[in-house]
């Protein structure tokens, strides 16, 4: 009796181990969380957009938005999280507004209203193809682009920032790695040896050489304040660290003026003559 259940046991937890590899993609890209469907567009916060499409290298269709400053004193690239479209990120949008960038938002395939699949290269020719649109048909100098990414989204920033010589680089509320945040949420399964996901942040910021602004928050429930610390020791020496308050979500709200003050005066250092 005693025997046939601890064989029932390895037998489940061999299964589990099994579906955590096959699927662990499901677990990592969420773009159905909030749904596809776009829920509101910049006009709804006071700002003017055009939108894009823009063709990856490997024929993939990325919806996004260009929000033109006037008077703009750069451009951000920006790179969402793993859950929901670019509609869901307006505040973020209206703040980059008000510290006077213009932003181009996209959609990773497989997210809103991009076409085809998400996966981890597909990200990198994602986030290129954003990359190349803003430097040839929007014209802004590759130095006067910051990179920035929430969340997941940083991951994909610090990969993009290893092979274009971009302004800038911010990374907000960013896992080091998918496996060693994988590893401290499932601490009781071998994650790190199933992972094909790696998302290597910590690892893409040795091959960067932009100044560096790491934001997180001692609050967040979901990627510890000790990942910050760890891509700040990858990152170069001169990077800095902005620490925020509040959740992993709503941390650039909750923290108001700190939170912007800080983008400001890093902005002002790297990006105003």
């Amino acid at each position: 009796m005693l025997l046939r259940t601890v064989m029932t046991l390895v037998a489940v937890y061999a299964a589990l181990l099994l579906l955590l590899f096959v699927f662990q993609s499901r677990l990592v890209f969420l773009p159905h969380v909030g749904g596809r469907d776009l829920a509101a567009s910049p006009t709804q916060v006071g700002l003017d957009y055009q939108e894009v499409w823009l063709d990856t290298a490997d024929d993939e269709r990325l919806h996004a938005w260009w929000l033109p400053h006037p008077e703009a004193r750069g451009a951000l690239h920006f790179s969402h999280g793993n859950a929901g479209n670019i509609s869901h990120r307006l505040d973020s949008l209206a703040i980059f507004h008000e510290l006077g960038l213009s932003v181009l938002i996209y959609d990773y395939r497989g997210y809103g209203q991009s076409s085809g699949r998400v996966g981890e290269e597909g990200l990198d020719l994602d986030a290129e193809a954003a990359w190349r649109w803003m430097v040839d048909e929007a014209d802004v100098p590759p130095e006067r682009i910051v990179l920035f990414g929430r969340s997941m989204g940083g991951a994909v920033a610090a990969r993009l920032a290893g092979q274009v010589e971009a302004g800038a680089l911010i990374l907000e509320s960013t896992f080091t790695s998918v496996p060693d945040i994988a590893g401290e949420i499932y601490w009781w399964l071998p994650v790190r040896w199933l992972a094909r996901i790696r998302l290597d942040a910590r690892a893409a910021l040795a091959d960067c050489d932009q100044p560096t602004l790491i934001v997180h928050s001692r609050d967040d429930e979901i990627v510890p304040f000790s990942h910050a610390e760890g891509l700040l020791e990858a990152a170069p020496s001169s990077a800095r660290l902005l620490e925020i308050r509040g959740s992993h979500n709503t941390g650039f709200l909750t923290s108001g003026d700190l939170y912007r003050d800080g983008l400001d005066e890093f902005l002002t250092d790297h990006l105003d003559d």
